[in-house]
């Protein structure tokens, strides 16, 4: 017998509540690494924050930063429904303005921590008084 354990990811980015955009993700090596010693190890954190950012490397397996990440914060929701998580971020008025073309999920909502996953996309350009909200799912199956 043969199981195997898929991770796929989903953004959606909305900019003044308007979809801009919807891509696939890649789930990357650290964030699988990352996943797996959470089966034996309850001294992992969490992945609680999002990053924006302006880098146009394509997505790899071995990434572990963005490109040139621009914004980072917390989650503004996140919930768990049978294989499904969803994360939403919202970056404001002032926040992370410019082509945006990267996102990343992190187990820190500051600075550094595990990249779980990360997309790069066409630019989004985010004004000063712009909202950019990105819905993101991860499937697992």
């Amino acid at each position: 017998m043969k199981d195997t354990i898929n991770l796929v990811g989903e953004v959606e980015i909305l900019l003044n509540n308007k979809v801009v955009l919807e891509k696939k993700n890649l789930v990357v090596t650290a964030g699988k690494s990352f996943l797996a010693s959470a089966v034996i190890s309850s001294s992992t954190s969490p992945f609680v924050g999002m990053a924006i950012g302006t880098g146009t490397t394509p997505a790899a397996i071995t990434d572990t930063t963005l490109g040139t990440e621009t914004a980072r914060a917390a989650f503004t929701t996140s919930s768990v429904s049978t294989n499904v998580v969803s994360l939403s971020n919202t970056y404001g008025a002032g926040t992370g303005t410019g082509a945006v073309t990267e996102a990343g999920i992190f187990n820190n909502s500051t600075s550094g921590g595990t990249l779980l996953s990360r997309v790069v996309f066409s630019a989004v350009n985010k004004g000063a008084l712009d909202t950019l909200a990105i819905n993101w799912t991860i499937t697992v199956s």
